[in-house]
């Protein structure tokens, strides 16, 4: 059996050893499924307490890809089945997802995420809370769940609303795909080291001599990073070049004034067409639910994000249009969904109202845990 994520350990100074982590899935670009999520819950705080690792790498396998989101055919599996029997399956992979997310989020030692390739939803999600996210050209992030009637989940609620002006409400609506300088631009990557330059540095953080003092390790990692950026090879960054017309077509009191501020735009911009023309067939509902992530997540912590998400996440399995989106794009793939509202004026109050009810008889929350001792 292939194991889901593979591991190693590199020897570097001072006795010291660099862990790496590759999650394992080359020809489904890294996608992560439950496996790999449950692999590295019970590997990472192993790592963290061993006082022999300095350093985490977290990458994927392959060039093409770190994580080009979750495995949501086994999702749209969970969601086929009758409500009683689809909330475990749905429950298992998202709990565990956010709190590996948590985690790395919270971890006390660096981890050097090598954001190459598309990074997507679930990845998203991993790179976001690693200590150092390095981006490459060949960079290509987006959180493109509007277009499966989803919503960026993994942490998104926090770092899209960190994200300058409302950039992050703008990239959640259209899924946008932003490059490596975007990245840089909106909060959700580090550095820039060009690919071709990958074998170098992690050789050179081997030949680091590592010390006990984790302020001392992180800017031991930050100082090397510097050495390594390379800002010349940087593309330009689409989103700081739109700014100031993003804050215009985001300016707007309800979800349906920023849908129709962004699809009346008339552009010859090629990326703003396209971030247009995937709002213009993404879900409704959606639409609605990640203007609600800016409306209620804003002033959440961390581990309040994580709780809400978890919520949204198994309403959106427990709805119809999130199973029909999966299906529309990768199962059929007619590209024709049948969203249950036609636009995101129609979509009724009451229904994007259903997706922050708890589905737990007891209303008791799995994360309620999270940033407890």
């Amino acid at each position: 059996m292939t194991e889901p994520v593979i591991y190693e350990t590199l020897a570097a100074g001072n006795g010291k050893a660099i862990g790496v982590a590759t999650l394992n899935a080359e020809k489904k670009l890294n996608s992560l499924n439950l496996d790999m999520v449950m692999s590295l819950l019970e590997r990472l705080p192993r790592w963290e307490q061993d006082d022999s690792i300095s350093c985490i790498w977290l990458q994927g396998a392959g060039e093409r890809a770190f994580c080009a989101g979750g495995d949501v055919l086994w999702l749209r599996e969970q969601m086929l089945k009758p409500r009683d029997q689809a909330l475990p399956g749905l429950q298992s992979f998202f709990e565990n997802e956010y709190r590996l997310d948590y985690l790395i989020h919270r971890y006390r030692k660096p981890i050097l995420c090598w954001g190459q390739g598309i990074v997507m939803g679930g990845g998203t999600g991993l790179m976001s809370g690693a200590s150092h996210r390095i981006v490459t050209e060949a960079s290509r992030i987006a959180m493109p769940e509007i277009s499966i009637g989803l919503y960026p989940d993994v942490g998104g609620t926090w770092f899209l609303n960190h994200a300058p002006g409302r950039t992050g409400l703008f990239l959640g609506l259209t899924g946008a795909n932003f490059n490596a300088a975007d990245a840089l631009f909106v909060g959700m990557a580090d550095r820039f080291v060009a690919s071709e330059h990958k074998q170098a540095l992690q050789d050179s953080l081997c030949q680091q001599e590592w010390s006990d003092s984790l302020a001392q390790n992180h800017s031991l990692v930050n100082n090397l990073l510097r050495r390594f950026e390379e800002k010349g090879q940087l593309p330009a960054s689409k989103v700081r070049e739109h700014y100031d017309l993003i804050q215009d077509l985001t300016d707007g009191d309800t979800a349906p004034q920023v849908v129709d501020n962004i699809l009346s735009l008339d552009t010859d911009d090629a990326w703003l067409q396209k971030a247009a023309a995937t709002l213009k067939v993404g879900c409704p509902t959606s639409a609605h639910l990640v203007f609600q992530q800016r409306v209620r997540g804003s002033k959440l912590s961390l581990p309040e994000v994580f709780q809400m998400e978890l919520v949204m996440a198994l309403q959106c399995g427990l709805h119809p249009d999130f199973k029909e989106g999966v299906r529309a794009l990768l199962v059929d793939k007619d590209g024709a969904p049948n969203w249950t509202y036609p636009s995101v004026a129609e979509v009724e109050p009451g229904w994007v109202e259903e997706h922050f009810v708890p589905p737990w008889p007891d209303g008791v929350n799995p994360l309620q845990d999270l940033g407890k001792p």
